[in-house]
């Protein structure tokens, strides 16, 4: 069998150990994932910049050094994927908007050099910039200037978003693993719609220098997996304290895969009331409710617990989030850099570089956030939002009184429709409403495939943690990854013929 026909069961750990026994260059891993990216591209349109000979010259460099010998990179000449949110220097980073279309960084962001830097990191190994909702704002993959991101499951139907061109390459096998940002639920969501497992880390455990900011007290770095192991080899990869990062957290890292004991005994799981009621598709829930009957069996103790404050957590977001944007998005101006539209005066040039620049999905929550922060309108809005988010900040910390670690599905239901809900915005912002209150409340949270729904699509289940608890996360997430059914592979057979 060829390698790239190997790469739907490979996963970063059993790729590392080819490396480890020589059954494979890195060369060889990284043609095998250019073939299947070259393959599969132009149907799921994952690439936004591809850089497959600058992954191939990276490669025979870690070949030659382990050939060397001596103390090696933990993830040396292993192909991943960045989302194109992530600043990489000399390579375009475009946030998926025309209005960065042409920017090239002069520096990589921490958690790229962290992961990819052969010298100073764990010397994994980029094969390009993967696709997204523009600036990160979406839950379907579709609001790209590049054009929406299809899903390897069903190619009618969305991946998720906004991290979904990362989601989609991972769970296709044109790279073994990925980062994608979550500032509501943009690494959980597409990790579910995909069948892939997704981390969005404790707020500050991952710094966030070099992300292109979207809202800055909810944004998040995590890893996108094929299995909870690599998820923990990823993390332990990126998080540690920044001082570029005025929110990067001191706390040590703790080598995240001793954690995976396959032991979860005694552990408390709380299912809040809240996330299974009105709008939980039938199969998802059944899903679910089976995957904590599999956790009672495995000797967790399952205890029902009340999050209140839950039903207030989309109009937060929807005040905090777009109020974070429009600061943010401020500087795209045409004039330090990006799109420059043609004008007679200064005015004229702001106005139309910034139509031109953003589209439809952006403006919006541009226009929301500068009416939230408006004068007469501040407490109102952005001040009594700010104050619901403390309230649901101290639900979570009441529940965390009783249990270890909480459950739920990652979303109400699986994968929709391209096109569906293009004109509904409020029933897409409605996608991430069991994702959202984990960002508002700065936790750590993951999804793990746990099953399909009647249409052979991935459920996900969502599994939340104490802050800075990444490691009985990632405990519990191991567990059930061995006792759930197997994560769903792609039909590529069915791919190939779209």
């Amino acid at each position: 069998m060829s390698l790239e026909a190997q790469l739907d069961r490979l996963t970063l750990a059993g790729a590392k150990a080819m490396l480890d026994n020589k059954d494979a260059t890195s060369v060889e891993l990284v043609d095998a994932c250019v073939a299947r990216a070259e393959r599969l591209d132009p149907k799921l349109n994952l690439f936004i910049t591809r850089t497959f000979d600058q992954a191939r010259a990276k490669a025979a460099d870690a070949d030659a050094r382990r050939a060397r010998g001596g103390e090696l990179p933990a993830l040396l000449g292993l192909p991943i994927g960045l989302k194109d949110i992530l600043c990489t220097k000399g390579v375009r980073t475009s946030a998926a908007s025309a209005i960065l279309e042409n920017f090239v960084p002069p520096y990589s962001a921490t958690c790229v050099k962290k992961l990819c830097c052969a010298n100073h990191g764990a010397g994994a190994i980029s094969v390009g910039k993967l696709n997204q909702d523009e600036f990160a704002m979406g839950s379907s993959g579709e609001n790209s200037h590049f054009g929406p991101t299809r899903n390897p499951h069903d190619v009618t139907r969305v991946p998720g978003g906004s991290s979904s061109g990362s989601a989609a390459a991972v769970a296709s096998s044109a790279v073994l693993a990925a980062l994608g940002t979550d500032t509501g639920g943009s690494i959980r969501q597409p990790a579910s719609h995909c069948g892939i497992v997704g981390i969005k880390p404790t707020y500050g455990r991952v710094s966030r220098w070099g992300v292109v900011a979207y809202a800055s007290s909810l944004d998040q770095v995590g890893p996108m997996t094929r299995t909870v192991e690599d998820a923990a080899l990823m993390l332990g990869a990126i998080c540690g304290h920044d001082e570029k990062d005025s929110t990067s957290l001191p706390d040590a890292v703790p080598d995240f895969t001793t954690a995976l004991t396959g032991d979860i005994r005694g552990l408390r799981l709380g299912v809040p009331r809240e996330y299974f009621g009105e709008g939980l598709a039938p199969d998802v829930e059944h899903a679910v409710c089976a995957a904590i009957d599999t956790a009672k069996k495995l000797g967790a103790e399952i205890v029902d617990i009340d999050l209140p404050h839950t039903r207030y957590a989309v109009a937060t977001y929807y005040l905090v989030a777009p109020a974070e944007c429009s600061s943010n998005l401020a500087r795209y101006d045409g004039v330090r850099y990006g799109l420059r539209a043609p004008a007679t005066d200064l005015l004229e040039m702001y106005t139309k570089s910034r139509t031109a620049g953003f589209g439809p999905e952006v403006r919006r929550r541009i226009m929301l956030g500068v009416f939230a922060l408006s004068s007469g309108y501040y407490d109102a809005y952005y001040g009594r939002a700010c104050q619901v988010r403390t309230l649901i900040r101290e639900d979570f910390s009441r529940a965390f009184e009783h249990v270890d670690l909480i459950v739920s599905p990652t979303a109400p239901e699986t994968a929709f429709k391209i096109g569906e809900r293009a004109d509904d915005p409020l029933r897409m912002y409605l996608s991430d409403i069991l994702n959202i209150p984990v960002n508002l409340a700065g936790l750590p949270g993951m999804s793990i495939p746990c099953g399909a729904d009647d249409a052979g699509l991935p459920v996900g289940l969502q599994i939340i943690g104490r802050p800075m608890d990444e490691a009985t996360m990632l405990r519990f997430g191991d567990a059930m990854e061995k006792a759930l059914p197997p994560r769903i592979v792609p039909n590529h057979a069915k791919l190939a013929g779209t």
